[in-house]
Formats: structure tokens, C-alpha cells, sequence
């Protein structure tokens, strides 16, 4: 079936207090125009008269609190009006842990309170955590990250689902001025290395305190932790691995306010446990999560590492001109990535303990592991089976000039300042090609690789 030129477009009228929910499908793309009212998305506020591009899968929302007319330029698009008669707390700054199983919608609900926060004419940039390794946040999935957020969140993609980085995309986009604080997990479940998790949280809420020390304002606009789902309930997810991270959350990023949402089980764990000095509130799931497979799972991380290196422009459906994305004009999103050629002896690549391990548990009586879970272990290229090949390479900030203050793991405490991919191994020659978002010499620098792979 061949598409027009052009697209009819059609307008919908929202109710006060409603919403449009719809889903774009794999290689189409719609435009939104709020032609009169007020309307958000994700509590992000639309410009009337503007239209918004939205593509790569992305599922969201239209709400209007007072009544608005949207109009819907589009290709294959499902979406309903919400059912007619479905139903809609200290001094100090909040610092709010969100918790839900999987599907529950605790990102969305991390976007609302954060472009809520930013649209209240207080000049409030409140910080916004993402510790679910397999989102990808501002960077790649495997990345635990922070980022102070002083503008609406911007939805329009699943490649950018908290905003894009000032690192990773061009810089003159008012949406792109974030600049995230990252750590490399390596892996997209929490399960695989618990104890790297817990350091990685720990270090992040260092991070946050040292920068929000030095900033009142920053303080005052609090701080809100997305979490991964394994944090309530899933497969393999025991009640301690649970506990942990939880704990390990709330006392790095000194939470004072625990969301949970739509898990009546994890609220009562939650009320026993923190009730007695953290507020515990229980938040019903929004009848417009949609389940999400693991195979979209993948093609959204697919969307995410492309777009790190690349940039996304989604294109508009027949007929719409002078469309934005995420509230940006059209022009200038795509990215020239660099692929070199190094030397293996160029970049130093360490793999956070055994490439697969059994928990300790699983050891027979007695037994000792010969590799931690949090030992620094040497990549070497040329060794078949490196596993180098197509992974993604987290590169690290140089170690502390103090030689005094060096340690074994050192390394563990090392912030990301990119990613490349392997994308070829000449191991005759003793070379590799890396692909690159920016150009810049590797020689000297250090790397961990995880269990992610990317190819295009």
C-alpha cells in the first residue's frame, strides 16, 4: 500500500480534566497541534498552534486540565479518548523514591512531578535520578545517571525518554541543555551484579550531595528517583535484593517521601518498614500504561544507543510543515559520528568482575570465588572470546591525579564521559574500529565493558 502526499488531518475535543492516549507504530509518525485551550504531555505544556512530532513507538498522553481541541496528522495511529467516567504533602525539599512494578507508569509519573516542578515560575531545576539500568535515561541502557532539570521534559521519542544530552547532540537546541552525571552498570538487569549496583547508587548520591551542597536553590527544588521494576516484585527478584537497593536509595539520595504505585503488597512492605520516618503514599496505576513486551524493550534500546550516535529526526507526516520535535524545530538533530581505527594498546578495558557469575549462594560449601563480583579484570582483544566485538564501552574520567589516594577499585568510582561500540577486530593487526559520537583521540584512556551490544 503506497502513502499520500498528504495526510487528513482530524481534530479531537477533550473534556476538563481528560486525556487522549495513543501509540505510535514501528516506522510511522504523527503530529500534534493544540489548536485551542491548554494541553501537556507528561505534564510538559503544548504551545498552541505548534505542531509536535511524534515517532519510534513512543506511547504518551494529551491531558488538558481546563478543555483543549487537539488536531492529529498521522500514519497508522491507535489511540481512544480516556472512558467516559474513569477517575483522575515537611519544610523540607522533597526527595521522592518512586517504586512500582513493571508497567506500572513510574516513569511518566517522574516527568509529570519534575515538568510540573520546572512550569511553577519558582526557577525550580529539581534533580532528576534514573537508577533502572535498562532505560538508558540521557545516555545508553547499562547507565546509571543524574541530571538537573530546569526545562519541560520534552516526549516525542523513545530514543530520548527523559530529554536529550548537551554531550551526545547538538548543543543549540534549548532541550538539549542537560548535562547528566553518569556511572556504568554495564547490564540491563539489576540482578546481575547487585553489589555494583549498590556502590554505583551510593556514588551517585555523593555526587548529588557534593553539587547540591554548593547550590541552595538546587536544594530546594528536591530531588526524584525513578526506579527499575526488579525494586518491587519480577522474576528472580528476592525480597533482599529488593530491600538493598531500596535501602541503599533511600539512604544516598536521603529520600523523605516513598511513591508507590499501584502495588498494594510493596506499599504495606514499604509502610513497615519507613513508615514510622519517611511519608509512604500509595498512588493507583494510570489506566493508560500500556504492557510493554521484551521485544519492543529491545528495539526501544535499539532506538536509544542509535540515537547517541547519530541524532534522530522523525519525519512528519505527509502535508505537516513547520512541525517540532519536542518542541524543536526540525533542523540540525542528526549527528556525524566518528569511526577510527586504534590500537589495542590504545585503550585500556576492564570488565567488572567474571563475565557471567553465580551468586554466592550457588558455590558448593566451602568454595571461594577466584574473581569478585567487584574486581577490575584486564580485556585483553586478542584473546578469542573477548566479547569486545560489537559491545559498548563505557569510557571513564581519568583517575585522581593524587597517586596517594589510588586503590584496587578504583576504577568503580570513575564517572562516564561517553560511549563508543566496537564495530570490527583485526586482531592480526592488533587493531579495532570504535564508533565514536565526537572525534577525539582514545590513547591513554580507560574503558569497562558490560554485557550490552549494539550493531547497526
Amino acid at each position: 500500500m503506497f502513502e499520500s502526499e498528504t495526510a487528513t488531518p482530524r481534530q479531537w475535543v477533550l473534556e476538563l480534566e481528560s486525556e487522549y492516549r495513543f501509540e505510535v507504530e514501528a516506522g510511522s509518525s504523527c503530529a500534534i497541534t493544540l489548536v485551542k485551550g491548554r494541553a501537556e504531555v507528561f505534564g510538559a505544556e503544548l504551545v498552541e498552534g505548534k505542531p509536535y512530532v511524534f515517532g519510534s513507538e513512543c506511547k504518551a498522553a494529551i491531558f488538558t486540565w481546563l478543555g483543549c481541541t487537539i488536531e492529529m496528522t498521522l500514519r497508522k495511529l491507535h489511540g481512544s479518548p480516556v472512558p467516559e467516567g474513569e477517575p483522575e504533602g515537611s519544610t523540607e525539599p522533597p526527595r521522592v523514591l518512586i517504586l512500582g512494578p513493571e508497567n506500572s507508569g513510574k516513569t511518566t509519573v517522574c516527568k509529570i512531578l519534575v515538568n510540573y516542578a520546572v512550569r511553577s515560575g519558582q526557577g525550580w531545576a529539581p534533580m532528576l535520578v534514573n537508577v533502572d539500568p535498562s532505560e538508558g535515561g540521557w545516555a545508553v541502557p547499562g547507565a546509571l545517571s543524574a541530571a538537573a532539570i530546569s526545562g519541560p521534559i520534552a516526549t516525542c521519542s523513545t530514543a530520548n525518554p527523559l530529554g536529550s544530552a548537551a554531550t551526545s547532540a547538538p548543543t543549540t537546541l534549548a532541550s538539549n541543555a542537560l548535562l547528566p552525571f553518569a556511572y556504568w552498570y554495564g547490564h540491563d538487569d539489576t540482578k546481575k551484579n547487585s553489589l555494583l549496583m549498590d556502590r554505583l547508587i551510593r556514588n551517585l548520591g555523593m555526587h548529588i550531595d557534593d553539587r547540591l551542597g554548593n547550590d541552595p536553590e538546587g536544594r530546594t527544588a528536591g530531588v526524584i528517583v525513578d526506579t527499575p521494576s526488579s525494586f518491587a516484585s519480577g522474576p528472580g527478584a528476592t525480597t533482599e535484593h529488593r530491600q538493598k537497593l531500596i535501602k541503599a536509595c533511600i539512604d544516598a539520595f536521603q529520600i523523605n517521601v516513598i511513591l508507590v504505585v499501584g502495588h498494594e503488597k510493596l506499599n504495606v512492605e514499604m509502610q513497615r518498614a519507613y513508615g514510622s520516618r519517611l511519608t509512604v503514599v500509595k498512588i493507583p496505576k494510570s489506566g493508560g500504561v500500556v504492557e510493554l513486551d521484551r521485544s519492543y524493550r529491545e528495539r526501544v534500546h535499539n532506538y536509544q544507543v542509535h540515537n547517541y550516535f547519530y541524532g534522530e529526526v522523525i519525519a512528519p507526516p505527509p502535508g505537516v510543515k513547520s512541525a517540532t520535535q519536542g518542541g524543536e524545530t526540525l533542523t540540525d538533530l542528526n549527528l556525524a559520528p566518528s569511526s577510527t581505527a586504534v590500537n589495542f594498546s590504545d585503550l585500556k578495558i576492564y570488565r567488572i568482575g567474571a563475565e557471567t557469575m553465580a551468586p554466592s549462594s550457588a558455590l558448593p560449601i566451602g568454595a571461594a570465588r577466584v574473581v569478585s563480583e567487584m574486581q577490575p579484570v584486564a580485556v585483553d582483544p586478542s584473546q578469542p572470546g573477548s566479547g569486545l566485538l560489537n559491545a559498548i564501552l563505557a569510557i571513564l574520567a581519568p583517575f585522581h591525579t593524587d597517586e596517594r589516594e589510588r586503590y584496587d577499585e578504583e576504577i568503580l568510582d570513575l564517572n562516564v564521559i561517553g560511549f563508543v561500540v566496537v564495530t570490527n577486530l583485526d586482531i592480526a593487526h592488533k587493531k579495532m574500529t570504535i564508533l565514536s559520537p565526537t572525534q577525539g583521540s582514545l590513547v591513554g584512556r580507560t574503558a569497562l565493558i558490560g554485557s550490552l551490544e549494539w550493531q547497526e
